[in-house]
């Protein structure tokens, strides 16, 4: 780790050294918005008119996991920014390959979660067969994730995992590993600590329609509200009582939410539908 890079970054802890490193790194943060910006229009472009609300299909594995990543580059990368500015600040090595890697490091622990929830629907799919059709329980699976989502955002557990998020600096120096491997492994350990934030809102996305790029947009700008906003006790509350009302409307009166598509396919993740839909266009 560079001592002076250490000893220039502010004392206070919180967000502000990682956005004094956005000030000096502006290049590094400018390229990442530029990937998560390719990463939106190219992911439009692959939802478009596959949105079939709460369980869209998942299609193939190799199609989502493709999706997948680029959906996270996409949703992620403004807001863990500042942690790469921070990281790449820190670093003894000036290159932007390290950085560079921290962010991949990040996107592998997401892949990782991508597989499991693929595996996850699946393993449903299967044992359920049409049990989360939307008008059998899959309307009240989609409600109660909600709700349950919601309710995470007041647990021990997330308040942590959102503290790292919020305060990246003593989590970049509790676990520091010098070269290109290590910049890989802090940025999965990053993109873990995360993925523990924010696994409750991905669940949200697909009980919205994972295919869905307003909710999408919508998760997204959750995630960077809570990372970002600076009232961290605000960023919680506000986030559950989204998504505790957007639980109820789907569970109550689905029709009132708006941009919410009803499913035209009745099972969850019904698994080959969005990959035949994909090479039918």
């Amino acid at each position: 780790m560079s001592a002076s890079g250490q000893e220039s970054l502010p004392a206070s802890g919180g967000l502000a050294p990682a956005l004094s490193a956005v000030r000096t790194r502006l290049g590094l943060v400018a390229l990442l918005f530029t990937v998560a910006a390719v990463g939106w229009l190219w992911t439009g472009d692959q939802m478009r008119g596959m949105d079939d609300g709460p369980w869209t299909g998942l299609g193939s594995f190799g199609w989502f996991l493709g999706v997948w990543v680029v959906m996270m580059a996409a949703m992620m990368f403004p807001s863990v920014a500042p942690t790469v500015a921070l990281y790449s600040r820190m670093t003894r090595q000036r290159s932007l390959l390290s950085p560079l890697l921290f962010a991949a490091g990040y996107l592998l622990t997401w892949a990782i979660a991508g597989v499991l929830a693929f595996g996850i629907g699946v393993a449903l799919n299967s044992i359920s067969h049409d049990l989360f059709a939307w008008d059998r329980a899959g309307r009240w699976a989609a409600g109660a994730t909600l709700v349950v989502a919601a309710a995470y955002e007041l647990t021990p557990l997330k308040d942590v995992c959102l503290g790292k998020c919020r305060s990246p600096l003593g989590s970049l120096l509790g676990s520091w590993r010098d070269g290109w491997t290590g910049a890989l492994q802090m940025g999965a350990k990053n993109g873990a600590w995360c993925a523990g934030c924010c696994w409750a809102l991905m669940a949200s996305l697909f009980a919205l329609g994972v295919m869905s790029i307003v909710w999408m947009a919508v998760v997204a700008g959750l995630i960077a509200f809570e990372k970002m906003i600076r009232w961290r006790r605000v960023a919680s509350f506000g986030t559950a009582a989204v998504l505790l009302a957007l639980g109820l409307l789907v569970l109550t009166a689905p029709g009132a939410v708006p941009g919410l598509t009803t499913p035209r396919v009745a099972p969850m993740g019904q698994m080959t539908s969005a990959g035949s839909w994909r090479s039918a266009r």
